[in-house]
């Protein structure tokens, strides 16, 4: 079974792991998200747990180490990883709570414990289904099976409620697998809280969501319904913000971004980076309007939320990531998703959109955005995406569309002329690049001839 949804090489290097295991009087089971991912069909699988039971820490490692590499970097929780292959072999853990925080546990291996045991250590049921792969036989202590085949989301025990990031496991789970979260599993969720969790594990499930979600919605309204919508007020602020009907007859803003990233998730392009600025500025772009919204001569306005937004999507990203591109490269998709459709009105000349290329340093990515901004609405006869279209082509046509424009005269030039460097070095370098924007000139040696002649005709200016 699980042979069709690996690689040849991955698939070999687990039944040698199990026939070693058993030679010495163990077993070894694959659990978690590859056992999930083959019962769940569509899925390919790239990496695997595997735990065993019945031989000690000290054994295993030395069992193991015959016929792999080993990489001891996960040995002090247990874990070892197998190099040149996506495989973490662990023993079974037993975990309690012993103080405050994410970090408040007490884990120690046992490799004697039963597969029922260790399986309530799990998070949810579809993650504590096992698979012997030397019988080819299911183990499924906690009924995971049945909840995969339902499509349900349901907790596996009581000490679900130990690891509060578990519950963004669960929105990034609801929206991979367009589940239906249990109730019980929801009421649970309410009663946990964020405590002090750190960003970059926060940032981790937001990605997933982001990067595997088909349905990311359902992230969203698992968010909601558990709570902890409440620990992230940028998203919270978009419930019951109001917009004109005509435009959106969706509802309030969160349903309108609700359904803008579930048009982003099938659209993406399989470039995680990209694909990652993308849906966080679609996550963000209407971020401005509870700040803005208001009603003007009997209509439902949110003028300026553009540029209003990119406070609260700085706000909301630093919380979870200090990484510079996200931060630098997000806002400005938020800043300026209107500009397709204000541009393609105005059929605005080359150099507004090599200015805006500067500014978002990818026209394609806000193109993306606007695109599921203004698709979120599927009751629209004829709908197209004409300004989008006509923006790109134009995009493609200057040669921004994946990059913005970099200035072709640099300070070198300046001192290859005989000039010194100086404060004045900026203000032509300006003066010339701002001249490559508006085409005057589009190729290294007009450059250099448009900054001899600005040079000879602004003597004074450079004194």
């Amino acid at each position: 079974m699980l042979k069709g949804v690996l690689s040849e090489s991955l698939y070999s290097a687990i039944i040698t792991i199990a026939e070693l295991v058993k030679e010495n009087g163990g077993r070894a089971l694959i659990v978690g998200g590859a056992v999930r991912d083959m019962l769940f069909g569509g899925y390919s699988v790239k990496d695997v747990d595997i735990e065993v039971f019945g031989i000690k820490g000290e054994m295993l490692q030395e069992i193991l180490k015959t016929r792999f590499e080993i990489d001891l970097v996960g040995l002090s929780f247990g874990v070892l990883k197998i190099k040149h292959y996506d495989i973490d072999v662990s023993l079974p853990r037993r975990e309690s709570k012993k103080g405050l925080g994410h970090k408040g546990f007490e884990i120690y291996s046992d490799p004697f414990i039963s597969v029922d045991e260790a399986a309530t250590r799990r998070d949810f049921t579809i993650n504590a289904i096992y698979y012997d792969p030397l019988q080819e036989e299911i183990i499924d202590p906690v009924g995971g099976v049945c909840d995969l085949n339902n499509r349900v989301l349901r907790h596996v025990s009581e000490k679900f409620a130990e690891d509060p990031l578990r519950v963004l496991r669960g929105m990034q789970f609801a929206a991979r697998f367009g589940l239906t979260v249990a109730p019980e599993t929801i009421e649970m969720c309410r009663g946990m809280s964020s405590e002090d969790l750190p960003g970059e594990r926060l940032y981790g499930e937001w990605e997933k969501l982001l990067l595997k979600g088909k349905e990311i919605s359902k992230g969203l309204l698992f968010l909601r319904a558990t709570n902890w919508v409440e620990y992230y007020p940028e998203l919270k602020a978009l419930i019951g913000c109001k917009q004109d009907p005509e435009w959106h007859p969706e509802g309030d803003v969160w349903n309108h971004t609700c359904r803008c990233l579930d048009v982003f998730a099938k659209n993406r392009i399989g470039d995680e980076k990209e694909d990652l600025i993308v849906g966080f500025g679609v996550l963000c772009h209407d971020f401005g309007k509870p700040a803005t919204t208001k009603v003007i001569n009997g209509r439902i306005r949110s003028l300026g939320h553009d540029v209003v937004g990119v406070k609260p999507t700085l706000r909301f990203l630093k919380r979870l990531t200090k990484e510079e591109r996200i931060l630098k490269e997000v806002p400005p998709l938020v800043k300026y998703h209107m500009s397709p459709f204000a541009l393609w009105r105005s059929k605005a000349k080359d150099a507004a959109i090599r200015r805006l290329a500067v500014k978002v340093v990818r026209i394609d990515r806000l193109c993306r955005v606007a695109h599921a901004d203004s698709f979120s609405r599927d009751d629209i006869p004829g709908k197209s995406n004409e300004e989008i279209k006509w923006l790109l082509d134009k995009a493609e046509s200057l040669r921004v569309a994946a990059a913005a424009p970099k200035p072709l005269i640099l300070g070198r030039d300046l001192i290859n002329l005989g000039l010194k460097p100086s404060p004045k070095f900026g203000e032509i370098l300006s003066k010339c690049f701002d001249a490559q924007l508006e085409g005057v000139f589009s190729d290294y040696e007009s450059g250099k001839v448009y900054l001899e002649n600005f040079i000879r005709n602004n003597c004074g200016f450079l004194k």
